[in-house]
């Protein structure tokens, strides 16, 4: 199986005021030290823009790239030209380092994850012709496009989710957490919608915390600084029935083990997100260890 790391797992987050951000070296040493074989790219600017100096960073880190994640404006017409050259140059990017998955999330003009909105049927059918033009965008770069359901965006909730599958043929990146949060049963969209699945971010949720961010007891980084995400098997999620409907769709794509945290200053060595990132990498080569039993 592929498996990969985000640098988020690490604190590196594209939200301005997110917390403290480790740097590349540090984070790809962990990585490999956990046994991950490649990485996403992180937030605009972590690594090297020109293809040589990424790939050799990479190189030197022993990882390969898996994709990278991007959130653009993608309802708002006025915004489409500045959205596709966007797009452009980070499929550039993804594919000079030999890249396989561009990851979008629909954001709202508003910088964070924050703001709860709901488009109207113009902003949908907006977002529409723009994904369209994103699609042939990506796929002229010889990479696949997988739309990312995300909390503080234009596709966050269970009727987004609904609306894009119905009104679209995009693929989607699954993310187990984010769908949670938005009222989705991951299992059972993988389930249902599971040869749209491109790839897959793999996230445990405190449901607690959940429910305190659903009731604005909480803003999204106050959870994640509170623990909103956990270690893979940790949480309230059943992500052993999430991989066996994923096994049984026939996925093939990237895993990322992902726990999104916000870090307040760097943490000693061999402690901080390598610790919660030891214990998640465990838990799913045990998941892959049921592989077999899942499929009988």
């Amino acid at each position: 199986m592929k498996v990969a790391g985000a640098p988020i797992t690490w604190g590196v987050c594209e939200v301005p005021g997110w917390g403290h951000q480790m740097g590349a070296e540090r984070v790809f040493r962990e990585m490999r030290e956990l046994g991950l074989e490649a990485t996403e790219l992180g937030p605009p600017g972590y690594l090297p823009d020109g293809a040589a100096d990424l790939r050799r960073q990479l190189d030197s880190s022993g990882l390969s790239l898996a994709g990278g994640f991007l959130a653009a404006v993608l309802h708002e017409p006025d915004s489409r030209a500045a959205t596709l050259g966007l797009v452009g140059k980070t499929a550039a990017k993804l594919a000079a380092a030999g890249a396989e998955v561009l990851v979008l999330a629909a954001a709202l003009p508003a910088a964070g994850y924050e703001t709860r909105e709901r488009l109207t049927e113009d902003g949908w059918a907006a977002l529409i012709e723009t994904l369209s033009a994103v699609e042939e965008a990506v796929a002229a770069r010889g990479l696949r496009l997988a739309v990312h359901p995300h909390a503080g965006t234009a596709i966050a909730g269970a009727a987004e989710v609904t609306r894009l599958l119905e009104r679209t043929t995009a693929s989607l990146c699954l993310d187990t957490g984010h769908l949670f949060l938005g009222g989705v049963d991951p299992a059972e969209l993988a389930r249902a919608a599971g040869a749209r699945v491109s790839h897959v971010h793999l996230k445990d949720v405190d449901a607690g915390l959940m429910a305190q961010l659903a009731g604005g007891r909480l803003s999204y980084l106050e959870a994640i600084r509170a623990g909103l995400y956990r270690p893979l098997g940790q949480g309230d999620l059943d992500l052993e029935a999430v991989f066996g409907s994923l096994q049984e769709s026939g996925y093939e794509g990237w895993y990322v083990l992902e726990q999104d945290v916000a870090l307040a200053e760097e943490p000693a060595p061999g402690e901080g997100p390598l610790v919660a990132a030891r214990q998640s990498v465990e838990f799913f080569r045990a998941l892959e260890g049921l592989k077999g039993r899942i499929a009988k």
